[in-house]
């Protein structure tokens, strides 16, 4: 019985998270400066990165059309709403983005770098995880959010 190799990292779920990108995420959470942000791993640095912002004034379906078709990817939306008795409320929903026709590499890539990548980031309400557009539709955030 060979015990070599047992002490590796495992090389899928080391993945760090960037100065920039925490920046950023606090910029959405406490400044209100971006709707959403979307993240991807950046396999040769690494690191958990920004690929794309949300202005303030773009909407949730703006949202889903910037996440790819086939491929993986984190997101943060800030979510908007008035609650049944009148008051403006706003919830932070994470989203993991895994397509079903994503490469077995990414599914496994993003999961695997999930949870800790979801610690680095303080003040989400609810998480999502999304194979197909219809699990994070619109309703579902509102459900979910209420």
């Amino acid at each position: 019985m060979s015990f070599r190799g047992l002490r590796r990292q495992n090389t899928l779920s080391a993945m760090g998270v960037n100065e920039h990108t925490k920046k950023t995420f606090s910029e959405l959470q406490r400044k209100k400066m971006y709707r959403y942000v979307i993240f991807k791993v950046d396999e040769k640095k690494r690191e958990v990165v920004v690929d794309k912002i949300g202005s303030p004034a773009e909407s949730y379906e703006d949202f889903t059309a910037a996440l790819p078709d086939n491929d993986c990817r984190y997101a943060v939306y800030d979510f908007d709403f008035v609650t049944s008795d009148n008051c403006q409320k706003s919830k932070i929903f994470f989203i993991a983005w895994s397509p079903a026709s994503s490469r077995i590499r990414a599914k496994m890539l993003y999961a695997t770098s999930k949870d800790n990548f979801r610690h680095e980031l303080d003040g989400i309400h609810y998480e999502i995880q999304a194979t197909d557009p219809a699990e994070m539709d619109l309703e579902v955030i509102r459900d979910r959010a209420q």
